[in-house]
């Protein structure tokens, strides 16, 4: 009978002791993602990124271009039939020109609206500097195929990346945005990652549910270090 306590006691004592040194932290699973896409080293040394798309929505198709100065700016533009939707991000502000939804001019976003956006300015996403803002990770689950971190900060971000237990490639996101005191849960699905010339690994196809449609968004090029004017993210007078 001891003898066989003694054994269940050495089976469950190295079964505690393979759980305990094969468990990841939030940390160390933000780390790989970042390492999977290329690492902070090269991250850092990226100036800028201009993206031209394809987006999709409810059968009809639309271009759109995205210029990220790293961590300086970002500007997005999208032509919905000729009317271009502007939306830009800076440390400082925002703006956007939404011709659909009656502003023809530019108009100066929420404050709660730029903090919560401006993970957008990094080259990578937010994970990259996620203790910006007083940001904390943590490690919520995980299911078949993911590792779920939850990002949250002092400017209002609530986001859960859904990061791939194999690859360390983020395979999904949810974001909760508090927009003029209502609350909006958007999800990003990222897919067909592939190698940039000179830069980080991305995703070339995403598609994001928004509450009312769904936006499929195809990268058709991406440049890197390509010259940004820096005045592109003024807000128009």
């Amino acid at each position: 009978m001891k003898t066989l306590t003694k054994l269940s006691f050495f089976i469950l004592a190295t079964l505690f002791a393979v759980t305990t040194c094969c468990a990841q932290t939030a940390e160390e699973i933000v780390n790989k993602s970042i390492e999977a896409i290329g690492g902070k080293a090269l991250l850092g040394s990226i100036k800028s990124v201009v993206i031209e798309s394809s987006v999709e929505a409810n059968g009809n198709e639309f271009q759109s271009t995205t210029y990220i100065l790293n961590g300086k700016g970002f500007k997005n533009e999208t032509d919905f039939g000729g009317s271009k939707i502007i939306n830009v991000i800076t440390p400082t502000g925002g703006w956007m020109i939404n011709p659909l939804a009656g502003q023809s001019t530019a108009t100066a976003l929420p404050d709660d609206a730029v903090k919560q956006s401006q993970g957008q300015l990094l080259v990578g996403g937010p994970l990259v500097d996620y203790s910006a803002n007083g940001g904390k990770i943590e490690l919520v689950g995980k299911d078949t195929a993911d590792y779920k971190i939850k990002l949250t900060n002092n400017a209002g971000a609530d986001e859960t990346f859904f990061i791939n237990m194999k690859s360390y490639l983020i395979d999904m996101v949810t974001l909760k945005l508090n927009m003029g005191g209502q609350e909006q849960e958007t999800t990003i699905h990222f897919t067909d990652y592939r190698k940039t010339d000179g830069g980080p690994i991305m995703a070339f196809t995403q598609s994001r549910d928004l509450p009312q449609f769904t936006l499929n968004i195809t990268n058709k090029k991406i440049d890197i270090n390509k010259e940004i004017d820096p005045s592109i993210f003024d807000m128009p007078k």
